[in-house]
Protein backbone atom coordinates (compact mmCIF):
# COMPACT_ATOMS: atom_id res chain seq x y z
CA UNK A 1 0.00 0.00 0.00
CA UNK A 2 1.40 3.33 -1.01
CA UNK A 3 1.98 6.31 1.20
CA UNK A 4 2.71 9.61 0.98
CA UNK A 5 4.84 11.80 2.97
CA UNK A 6 4.38 15.41 3.43
CA UNK A 7 7.13 15.94 5.83
CA UNK A 8 10.77 14.52 6.98
CA UNK A 9 10.45 12.00 9.62
CA UNK A 10 12.49 12.70 12.30
CA UNK A 11 14.78 10.17 14.06
CA UNK A 12 15.33 11.90 17.20
CA UNK A 13 17.50 9.50 18.91
CA UNK A 14 19.49 6.84 19.14
CA UNK A 15 21.14 4.29 21.85
CA UNK A 16 22.97 1.18 21.99
CA UNK A 17 21.98 -1.11 25.08
CA UNK A 18 24.11 -4.26 25.15
CA UNK A 19 22.19 -7.75 24.92
CA UNK A 20 20.41 -8.99 28.05
CA UNK A 21 19.46 -5.64 28.88
CA UNK A 22 15.91 -5.66 27.72
CA UNK A 23 13.76 -8.97 28.73
CA UNK A 24 10.97 -10.09 25.77
CA UNK A 25 10.48 -13.31 27.62
CA UNK A 26 12.37 -16.79 28.17
CA UNK A 27 10.48 -18.97 25.37
CA UNK A 28 12.07 -19.55 22.28
CA UNK A 29 10.64 -19.50 18.96
CA UNK A 30 12.73 -21.00 16.25
CA UNK A 31 12.05 -22.64 13.43
CA UNK A 32 13.48 -24.06 10.17
CA UNK A 33 14.31 -20.40 8.95
CA UNK A 34 16.27 -19.47 11.57
CA UNK A 35 19.62 -20.24 13.19
CA UNK A 36 20.16 -20.45 16.97
CA UNK A 37 23.89 -19.41 17.25
CA UNK A 38 24.20 -20.18 21.12
CA UNK A 39 25.04 -18.22 24.08
CA UNK A 40 28.30 -17.18 22.67
CA UNK A 41 26.71 -14.61 20.38
CA UNK A 42 25.43 -12.60 23.59
CA UNK A 43 28.95 -10.88 23.64
CA UNK A 44 28.54 -6.95 23.56
CA UNK A 45 27.76 -5.29 20.16
CA UNK A 46 30.46 -3.37 18.14
CA UNK A 47 30.29 0.05 17.70
CA UNK A 48 28.92 1.50 14.54
CA UNK A 49 31.62 2.26 12.13
CA UNK A 50 31.37 5.25 9.61
CA UNK A 51 31.90 3.31 6.46
CA UNK A 52 32.71 -1.19 5.75
CA UNK A 53 33.85 -2.37 2.50
CA UNK A 54 34.46 -6.18 4.16
CA UNK A 55 32.09 -8.61 4.54
CA UNK A 56 34.31 -10.27 7.37
CA UNK A 57 33.56 -7.40 9.50
CA UNK A 58 32.35 -7.70 12.99
CA UNK A 59 29.78 -5.38 12.63
CA UNK A 60 28.98 -6.93 9.38
CA UNK A 61 28.20 -10.31 11.66
CA UNK A 62 25.96 -8.99 14.22
CA UNK A 63 23.75 -7.55 11.46
CA UNK A 64 23.50 -11.00 10.01
CA UNK A 65 22.56 -12.28 13.33
CA UNK A 66 20.60 -10.09 14.15
CA UNK A 67 18.50 -11.13 10.17
CA UNK A 68 19.19 -15.21 11.06
CA UNK A 69 18.52 -15.40 14.59
CA UNK A 70 15.30 -15.23 16.92
CA UNK A 71 17.46 -15.39 20.03
CA UNK A 72 20.00 -13.08 19.15
CA UNK A 73 17.42 -10.41 18.52
CA UNK A 74 15.77 -10.72 21.96
CA UNK A 75 19.48 -10.69 23.38
CA UNK A 76 20.33 -7.45 21.56
CA UNK A 77 16.59 -6.07 22.03
CA UNK A 78 16.80 -5.16 18.33
CA UNK A 79 15.70 -6.61 15.06
CA UNK A 80 17.03 -5.90 11.13
CA UNK A 81 15.12 -3.85 8.82
CA UNK A 82 15.68 -4.80 5.13
CA UNK A 83 14.05 -1.86 2.77
CA UNK A 84 13.22 2.16 2.73
CA UNK A 85 9.63 1.37 2.60
CA UNK A 86 9.16 -0.63 5.76
CA UNK A 87 11.35 1.70 7.53
CA UNK A 88 10.00 5.11 6.18
CA UNK A 89 5.85 3.04 7.83
CA UNK A 90 7.92 1.95 11.32
CA UNK A 91 9.44 5.90 11.33
CA UNK A 92 6.08 7.91 10.20
CA UNK A 93 4.29 5.91 12.75
CA UNK A 94 6.37 6.59 15.83
CA UNK A 95 6.02 10.10 14.67
CA UNK A 96 2.10 9.95 14.13
CA UNK A 97 2.38 8.75 17.94
CA UNK A 98 4.24 11.42 19.07
CA UNK A 99 7.20 9.31 20.28
CA UNK A 100 10.07 11.02 21.10
CA UNK A 101 12.53 8.01 21.83
CA UNK A 102 14.14 6.53 18.02
CA UNK A 103 13.09 3.04 17.37
CA UNK A 104 16.45 3.64 14.87
CA UNK A 105 19.55 2.47 16.38
CA UNK A 106 21.73 2.88 12.94
CA UNK A 107 20.69 3.27 9.35
CA UNK A 108 22.80 1.60 6.26
CA UNK A 109 23.13 2.66 2.95
CA UNK A 110 25.31 2.16 -0.13
CA UNK A 111 28.66 3.80 -0.96
CA UNK A 112 28.51 7.57 -1.75
CA UNK A 113 24.51 7.12 -1.32
CA UNK A 114 22.65 10.28 0.30
CA UNK A 115 20.50 10.32 3.20
CA UNK A 116 16.70 9.77 1.63
CA UNK A 117 15.14 13.12 1.78
CA UNK A 118 12.13 12.23 3.95
CA UNK A 119 14.33 11.47 6.58
CA UNK A 120 16.46 13.87 9.47
CA UNK A 121 18.55 11.65 10.82
CA UNK A 122 21.03 13.93 12.13
CA UNK A 123 20.71 12.11 15.50
CA UNK A 124 21.24 8.52 14.21
CA UNK A 125 24.36 6.67 12.92
CA UNK A 126 24.88 5.70 9.26
CA UNK A 127 26.91 3.49 8.15
CA UNK A 128 27.85 3.67 4.29
CA UNK A 129 28.68 0.04 2.94
CA UNK A 130 30.02 -1.73 -0.12
CA UNK A 131 27.64 -3.24 -2.42
CA UNK A 132 29.04 -6.99 -1.30
CA UNK A 133 28.15 -5.78 2.26
CA UNK A 134 24.39 -5.09 1.45
CA UNK A 135 24.18 -8.18 -0.30
CA UNK A 136 25.45 -10.27 2.68
CA UNK A 137 23.83 -8.09 5.40
CA UNK A 138 20.11 -8.04 3.87
CA UNK A 139 20.24 -11.60 2.66
CA UNK A 140 18.50 -10.57 -0.91
CA UNK A 141 19.92 -12.21 -3.97
CA UNK A 142 19.73 -8.57 -5.92
CA UNK A 143 20.36 -5.50 -3.84
CA UNK A 144 19.06 -3.03 -7.01
CA UNK A 145 15.94 -2.32 -4.91
CA UNK A 146 16.93 -1.63 -1.32
CA UNK A 147 17.94 1.46 -0.95
CA UNK A 148 18.75 1.23 3.21
CA UNK A 149 18.73 -1.21 5.83
CA UNK A 150 18.17 -0.35 9.50
CA UNK A 151 18.84 -1.83 12.72
CA UNK A 152 15.52 -1.04 15.00
CA UNK A 153 14.64 -1.76 18.83
CA UNK A 154 12.18 -4.28 19.02
CA UNK A 155 9.02 -1.94 20.11
CA UNK A 156 7.39 -2.04 23.33
CA UNK A 157 4.44 -3.41 22.51
CA UNK A 158 6.28 -6.81 21.99
CA UNK A 159 6.08 -9.81 24.59
CA UNK A 160 7.11 -12.86 24.67
CA UNK A 161 5.52 -14.62 27.70
CA UNK A 162 6.83 -17.78 29.42
CA UNK A 163 4.30 -20.44 30.70
CA UNK A 164 4.20 -19.14 34.23
CA UNK A 165 4.44 -15.45 33.78
CA UNK A 166 1.60 -13.42 35.58
CA UNK A 167 -1.61 -11.97 33.65
CA UNK A 168 -0.89 -8.78 33.40
CA UNK A 169 -4.35 -6.51 32.36
CA UNK A 170 -2.45 -4.30 30.39
CA UNK A 171 -1.48 -6.35 27.29
CA UNK A 172 -3.29 -4.64 25.14
CA UNK A 173 -4.28 -0.97 25.09
CA UNK A 174 -8.08 -2.00 24.63
CA UNK A 175 -8.72 -5.44 23.39
CA UNK A 176 -12.42 -5.83 20.90
CA UNK A 177 -10.82 -7.49 18.05
CA UNK A 178 -7.78 -10.30 19.01
CA UNK A 179 -6.02 -11.78 16.12
CA UNK A 180 -5.06 -15.42 17.55
CA UNK A 181 -2.35 -17.65 15.14
CA UNK A 182 -1.76 -20.81 15.99
CA UNK A 183 1.14 -22.66 14.93
CA UNK A 184 1.38 -20.77 11.76
CA UNK A 185 5.35 -21.39 10.99
CA UNK A 186 5.45 -19.80 7.62
CA UNK A 187 7.02 -16.32 8.39
CA UNK A 188 5.24 -14.70 4.81
CA UNK A 189 1.96 -16.10 5.81
CA UNK A 190 1.74 -14.67 9.49
CA UNK A 191 4.03 -11.31 8.34
CA UNK A 192 0.92 -10.88 5.46
CA UNK A 193 -1.66 -11.77 8.41
CA UNK A 194 -0.25 -9.01 10.88
CA UNK A 195 0.08 -6.50 8.25
CA UNK A 196 -3.47 -7.45 7.31
CA UNK A 197 -4.65 -7.07 11.18
CA UNK A 198 -3.56 -3.52 11.24
CA UNK A 199 -4.88 -2.36 7.75
CA UNK A 200 -8.01 -3.61 9.28
CA UNK A 201 -8.00 -2.20 12.92
CA UNK A 202 -7.84 -4.68 14.75
CA UNK A 203 -6.48 -4.33 18.44
CA UNK A 204 -3.37 -6.91 18.28
CA UNK A 205 -2.37 -10.16 17.22
CA UNK A 206 -1.43 -13.25 20.03
CA UNK A 207 0.98 -16.09 18.82
CA UNK A 208 0.43 -19.27 20.47
CA UNK A 209 3.24 -21.91 20.50
CA UNK A 210 4.84 -22.92 17.65
CA UNK A 211 4.27 -20.27 15.35
CA UNK A 212 7.40 -18.32 13.82
CA UNK A 213 9.00 -15.24 15.27
CA UNK A 214 7.31 -11.90 13.93
CA UNK A 215 10.75 -10.20 13.68
CA UNK A 216 12.31 -13.18 11.08
CA UNK A 217 13.13 -11.45 7.61
CA UNK A 218 10.54 -12.81 5.65
CA UNK A 219 8.24 -12.31 8.64
CA UNK A 220 8.95 -8.46 8.74
CA UNK A 221 9.34 -8.29 4.58
CA UNK A 222 5.83 -9.50 4.44
CA UNK A 223 4.12 -7.46 7.68
CA UNK A 224 6.51 -3.80 5.48
CA UNK A 225 6.33 -2.56 9.35
CA UNK A 226 3.35 -3.60 10.56
CA UNK A 227 4.77 -5.72 13.28
CA UNK A 228 6.39 -2.55 14.77
CA UNK A 229 3.08 -0.86 15.13
CA UNK A 230 0.60 -3.54 16.31
CA UNK A 231 0.79 -5.41 19.90
CA UNK A 232 2.37 -8.86 18.93
CA UNK A 233 2.10 -10.83 22.39
CA UNK A 234 3.72 -14.51 22.04
CA UNK A 235 2.16 -16.91 24.90
CA UNK A 236 0.64 -20.30 25.89
CA UNK A 237 -3.06 -20.81 26.21
CA UNK A 238 -3.59 -20.10 29.49
CA UNK A 239 -2.95 -16.61 28.88
CA UNK A 240 -4.98 -16.53 25.79
CA UNK A 241 -7.66 -17.97 28.48
CA UNK A 242 -6.98 -14.92 30.56
CA UNK A 243 -7.49 -11.99 27.95
CA UNK A 244 -10.98 -14.21 26.84
CA UNK A 245 -12.66 -14.18 30.49
CA UNK A 246 -10.84 -10.70 31.55
CA UNK A 247 -12.93 -9.14 27.93
CA UNK A 248 -15.99 -12.01 27.78
CA UNK A 249 -14.56 -12.37 24.24
CA UNK A 250 -16.29 -14.94 21.89
CA UNK A 251 -13.82 -17.29 20.40
CA UNK A 252 -13.99 -18.41 16.70
CA UNK A 253 -11.84 -20.26 14.38
CA UNK A 254 -11.29 -19.89 10.36
CA UNK A 255 -12.28 -23.30 9.29
CA UNK A 256 -12.62 -25.52 5.83
CA UNK A 257 -16.01 -26.61 5.49
CA UNK A 258 -14.97 -30.22 4.31
CA UNK A 259 -12.62 -31.72 6.90
CA UNK A 260 -11.60 -35.28 8.55
CA UNK A 261 -10.79 -33.97 11.80
CA UNK A 262 -13.75 -34.85 13.82
CA UNK A 263 -14.64 -31.05 14.49
CA UNK A 264 -18.45 -30.26 15.37
CA UNK A 265 -20.81 -28.29 12.94
CA UNK A 266 -19.39 -25.78 11.42
CA UNK A 267 -21.11 -22.08 10.26
CA UNK A 268 -20.54 -20.19 7.27
CA UNK A 269 -19.19 -16.98 6.78
CA UNK A 270 -21.74 -14.24 5.89
CA UNK A 271 -23.17 -10.31 6.46
CA UNK A 272 -25.57 -11.63 8.69
CA UNK A 273 -22.91 -12.80 10.97
CA UNK A 274 -20.42 -10.66 10.80
CA UNK A 275 -23.58 -7.87 11.98
CA UNK A 276 -24.50 -10.42 14.51
CA UNK A 277 -21.06 -9.71 15.94
CA UNK A 278 -20.83 -5.81 15.66
CA UNK A 279 -19.97 -4.42 19.17
CA UNK A 280 -18.79 -7.65 20.89
CA UNK A 281 -15.28 -8.74 21.86
CA UNK A 282 -14.17 -10.92 19.45
CA UNK A 283 -11.20 -13.48 19.42
CA UNK A 284 -10.12 -15.01 15.44
CA UNK A 285 -8.23 -17.88 15.70
CA UNK A 286 -6.27 -19.26 12.35
CA UNK A 287 -4.27 -22.69 11.81
CA UNK A 288 -1.79 -23.32 9.64
CA UNK A 289 -2.30 -25.37 6.45
CA UNK A 290 -0.43 -28.13 6.52
CA UNK A 291 -1.47 -28.96 10.26
CA UNK A 292 -4.75 -27.09 10.88
CA UNK A 293 -6.20 -25.78 14.08
CA UNK A 294 -5.12 -27.49 17.32
CA UNK A 295 -7.37 -29.61 19.18
CA UNK A 296 -7.51 -27.70 22.44
CA UNK A 297 -8.23 -24.48 19.14
CA UNK A 298 -11.23 -27.30 17.68
CA UNK A 299 -12.82 -27.93 21.17
CA UNK A 300 -12.59 -24.44 22.55
CA UNK A 301 -13.63 -21.97 19.74
CA UNK A 302 -16.78 -21.82 17.50
CA UNK A 303 -16.50 -22.71 13.92
CA UNK A 304 -16.57 -20.59 10.66
CA UNK A 305 -15.78 -21.17 7.31
CA UNK A 306 -15.83 -19.39 4.12
CA UNK A 307 -18.33 -20.46 1.31
CA UNK A 308 -16.61 -21.44 -1.67
CA UNK A 309 -18.22 -21.82 -5.45
CA UNK A 310 -15.53 -23.19 -7.40
CA UNK A 311 -14.77 -26.25 -6.44
CA UNK A 312 -11.99 -25.75 -3.53
CA UNK A 313 -12.48 -26.94 -0.01
CA UNK A 314 -9.67 -23.97 1.49
CA UNK A 315 -7.49 -20.50 0.72
CA UNK A 316 -4.01 -20.19 1.57
CA UNK A 317 -4.28 -18.61 4.96
CA UNK A 318 -3.29 -15.43 4.99
CA UNK A 319 -5.93 -15.11 2.01
CA UNK A 320 -8.51 -16.67 4.27
CA UNK A 321 -7.64 -14.07 7.49
CA UNK A 322 -7.58 -11.18 5.08
CA UNK A 323 -11.59 -12.14 4.17
CA UNK A 324 -12.18 -12.55 8.11
CA UNK A 325 -10.25 -9.62 9.10
CA UNK A 326 -12.55 -7.76 6.75
CA UNK A 327 -15.67 -9.00 7.61
CA UNK A 328 -15.40 -8.93 11.34
CA UNK A 329 -13.59 -5.32 11.68
CA UNK A 330 -15.31 -3.19 14.21
CA UNK A 331 -18.42 -1.43 12.48
CA UNK A 332 -17.03 2.05 14.20
CA UNK A 333 -13.80 1.19 12.29
CA UNK A 334 -14.96 0.43 8.70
Amino acid sequence: MAMTVTSPVRLLSCSFTPPNSRRRGGRKMLNSHEVDPGPSSSSVRPRFPEKITSASNPFVKHCVKLRLSSSYRRSCGSALVVGLAPILEICRFQQLKGDDNSMMDCMLLLDNASVPERFDISCAPVVHVSPSVMKKVSGMQSIDSTEAIAIMKLPISFLNLEENDEINQHWFPSLHRLLVLDGIQDPGNLGTLIRSAMAFKWDGAFLLPGCCDPFNEKALRAARGASFQLPVISGAWSHLMALKIKYNMKMLAGHPKSTNDGSSTTSSLSRELAESLIGKPLCLVLGSEGHGLSDQTLQTCELVSIPMAGGFESLNVSVAGGIFLFMFQPESRR
